[in-house]
């Protein structure tokens, strides 16, 4: 296609073993690769294909081909990949049946841009992350290393490639580990893909280890599963079989990161022998920041730092980071990088934090989204948005309230309670479950 050296090339498709190669089949190529989230609407996919300057796209799986072929741009040339909706594109098949593989092996220079992973972060817009080889390859060994995985670990990918989280601990783990990768077929089959693979290492959200909770508790009352729990006869017995039900019987390595998760739900999975790890990171450190480490974790905490990392807490109580996965910087936004990097290489994370005498950091908000009500006291709203998000009926919600008397949440309701009330059930005992999460919210 005669591309000059260094073109951006975007990858556009769900979870698959073909978007993994296509991601690794453009580096070596020389290029750099432009991951975008399936979900994206078409204007937000035209917008960070125009500002990248994207001269190709590998579309793969996807739910909606008819909101994203809208937004990229007349002429741009797709290639289509296995699992992909007709496109009326060249094949993936087709190109490599027509085409010569490369003999020898490639090496890029370590400071050389590898990919543009778009983030909104807190204002909305998208900014591109430069991260460059040295910083990937860095970062998927240190935490190779981290979290001792072999050739015998399974893994399934479901959360977003595009996202640096899955994309560090799926193909970091594929290169240096030779792990075994299953991938979530759809939303539809996830649990029983899940049951299918029987992972062995498995990253995951906060919304969904408090989804698999509320599964539980639907079918096992709280307080029925802790009696049983505490009958040494058959504790062992009830452990193994709610973990199967969960398809994390095999789990020896679980790992929740992008938000706090409740201490009582970190607890309730120790309780049932999942050694549950709080991890930390950010795109712009390729996610290699911090974790506990398995085998000495200290609940409520982020852990510490990975190999390489190093830790500060600025005079404003700011959390700055040095990692070996930090960002080259903003793409064509020279301003930008220079209010989150500092002279010496540390990333302002933005996150207030402390760290304990041991190393072990822990969040406690966020830098600029305090706020004064009338009355003059300073609210925090990520602290409450996590504690009312961390309950399965409520799947957004926004604390506001400046200049006013209190602070007040606006929720938007799981996907459950929207279709029991479209069609009136259940509506009085959502609302008593709602105001006892407000109750406990304001305790």
């Amino acid at each position: 296609m005669n591309l000059e050296p260094g073109t951006k090339i975007a990858l556009l498709g769900k979870n698959s073993a073909h978007w993994i190669l296509s991601d690794l089949a453009v580096m070596m190529a020389g290029h750099v690769t432009v991951p975008l989230y399936p979900t994206l609407t078409g204007d937000g996919a035209r917008q960070i294909l125009e500002h990248s300057e994207s001269k190709l796209v590998f579309v793969g799986k996807l739910d909606d081909w008819g909101e994203l072929k809208n937004g990229i741009p007349k002429g741009m040339p797709i290639i289509e990949l296995p699992l992909a909706p007709p496109t009326g594109a060249p094949k993936w098949e087709q190109i490599v049946a027509e085409t010569e593989p490369l003999e020898e092996n490639v090496f890029r220079d370590p400071g050389e841009l590898a990919t543009l992973i778009y983030t909104s972060g807190t204002t909305g817009t998208p900014k591109g992350v430069m991260i460059n080889f040295s910083a990937m390859i860095d970062a998927a060994k240190g935490a190779a290393d981290r979290v001792e995985i072999s050739s015998n670990d399974r893994l399934i990918s479901y959360l977003p490639l595009a996202h640096c989280y899955e994309r560090l601990a799926v193909e970091s783990s594929s290169i240096f580990n030779n792990i075994h990768v299953f991938f979530a077929e759809s939303l539809d089959t996830f649990v029983a893909d899940l049951q299918r693979a029987r992972p062995t290492f498995f990253c995951s959200v906060p919304r969904l280890w408090v989804k698999f909770q509320a599964g539980v508790f639907a079918k096992v009352p709280k307080d029925k599963l802790e009696r049983l729990l505490s009958i040494p006869i058959v504790s062992w017995l009830v452990r193994r079989k709610v973990l199967k039900g969960l398809g994390l019987d095999k789990t020896r390595v679980a790992i929740s990161g992008a938000a706090p998760l409740p201490e009582e739900v970190i607890l309730w999975y120790h309780s049932l022998g999942l050694e549950l790890l709080e991890a930390y990171g950010m795109t712009e450190n390729f996610a290699y920041s911090h974790g506990n480490p398995p085998g000495d974790i200290r609940v409520g905490t982020v852990g510490t730092p990975a190999s390489g990392v190093e830790t500060r807490i600025s005079e404003e109580g700011e959390v700055l980071v040095k990692s070996l996965g930090t960002m080259m910087g903003y793409y064509k936004a020279p301003e930008m990088t220079a209010e989150v990097l500092t002279e010496d290489g540390f990333l302002r994370t933005g996150d207030l934090g402390v760290i304990d005498e041991d190393g072990y950091l822990r969040i406690t908000g966020r830098v600029k989204e305090l706020f004064k009500t009338s009355k003059g006291k300073y609210i925090s709203p990520s602290t409450i948005e996590n504690l009312l998000m961390n309950h399965p009926l409520v799947e957004q919600a926004c604390v506001c309230g400046l200049g006013y008397d209190q602070p007040f949440a606006l929720i938007m309701p799981s996907e459950e309670v929207r279709r029991d009330m479209a069609d009136g059930t259940g509506k009085e005992r959502i609302a008593g479950e709602l105001e006892k999460l407000i109750e406990q919210v304001n305790a």
